[in-house]
């Protein structure tokens, strides 16, 4: 008679929304816990992808993000159709995410400190950018060129829309554009890749802040392997899409668990970010020929009482005992008369009368 155990045999399916099994280890995570440690796997530190509200939640401090533009919205102006119109894509996408588009931006504080940022989300048609996901990273650096504040974009995209045809490669040029305004009005930008950062995204704005900073083995490439491989002509070296091989050749300036993220945006606004006491012009120094002249005429009167300073040369100036001699060395001997080597006297060491 076999025998019966007083469980049931381990099941192989779990529901979606309790567990998630980690492609990097392999095991299976309790989905609350995995949110407690910000979707990281706590076995292999694989970095789940995340959606933009939950990035700007980790990064911007409590109460003080403001959407602006929310309610933009593509349209399907190329009427373009591939396996499904564009237009049930859009449908489709928009109430899985419940967002407009693959992008969010507005104003918030980060360490205290106020900053514009945009993010980009990866569930929507693939973080693709198409032309509301760059209008809205071109409105994010001009709100930050306007009130001198920094930028930050959190990339997350597959590239540039293909639905949307050219107006999505001319995503491309409008946000590089505003990019080189901000740097040109010196304005910190931090860019943080995550993965994925390809294509298009990883073509334009991704790939040129002030601080390139990425997650831990996130993929940061332009085109697949097939593609790269035939265009250089030559076989690629393993792990040349990920984080740690481009940190390794300073395309990557950190690489940043998730984590520290915050905090480390934080350092770095502080090193990137001059005082208000620092912005304010420093008082004038140096030789001035107003104030010269001015204890010039007071010496040569008998109505200055301190030293003229420095001449036009640099030489220490001649000071007056009161009642108008002076000495060739700058000191007065009290009588009237000059003293010393004679440079002050119009005839080898008689008194100049005043």
């Amino acid at each position: 008679m076999p025998v019966r155990l007083p469980f049931r045999p381990r099941r192989d399916a779990y529901p979606p929304d309790l567990w998630t099994k980690c492609p990097g280890c392999s095991e299976m995570l309790f989905n609350k816990q995995l949110d407690k440690t910000m979707r990281v796997c706590p076995h292999c530190s694989h970095h789940f992808r995340i959606s933009a509200r939950t990035r700007i939640e980790q990064l911007i401090d409590a109460g003080t993000f403001v959407e602006r533009d929310a309610d933009l919205q593509p349209v399907d102006s190329l009427g373009f159709v591939d396996s499904k119109p564009y237009a049930d894509r859009l449908v489709a996408a928009q109430l899985s995410t419940g967002l407009r588009d693959a992008a969010i931006w507005g104003i918030g504080q980060l360490d205290g400190r106020r900053v514009s940022i945009c993010a980009m989300d990866f569930w929507f048609m693939g973080g693709s950018m198409g032309s509301v996901v760059g209008e809205k990273i071109a409105r994010a650096g001009e709100a930050a060129l306007a009130e001198r504040i920094p930028l930050i974009i959190v990339s997350s995209s597959g590239g540039a829309r293909m639905q949307e045809g050219t107006y999505s490669l001319m995503q491309l040029a409008k946000t590089m554009g505003v990019v080189e305004r901000i740097k040109a009005a010196r304005i910190p930008y931090i860019s943080i890749l995550t993965d994925p950062t390809t294509g298009g995204t990883f073509a334009s704005f991704a790939v040129v802040g002030d601080v390139n900073i990425a997650e831990p083995n996130a993929l940061i490439r332009f085109a697949g392997d097939r593609v790269s491989a035939g265009t250089i002509g030559e076989e690629l070296p393993p792990g040349y899409a990920r984080a740690e091989f481009w940190v390794s050749h300073g395309f990557v300036d950190r690489i940043v668990p998730r984590a520290k993220l915050r905090d480390e945006i934080a350092t770095l606004l502080s090193f990137l970010v001059a005082p208000a006491t620092a912005l304010e012009p420093p008082p004038p120094t140096g030789f001035s020929p107003r104030s010269f002249l001015s204890a010039l005429t007071g010496a040569l009167t008998g109505e200055g009482s301190g030293s003229m300073g420095q001449t036009a040369n640099g030489a220490p100036g001649a000071s007056t005992n009161g009642n108008g001699s002076l000495n060739g060395n700058g000191t007065s001997n009290g009588t009237g008369e000059s003293s010393g080597d004679g440079s002050g006297a119009a005839n080898q060491g008689e008194a100049s009368r005043g």
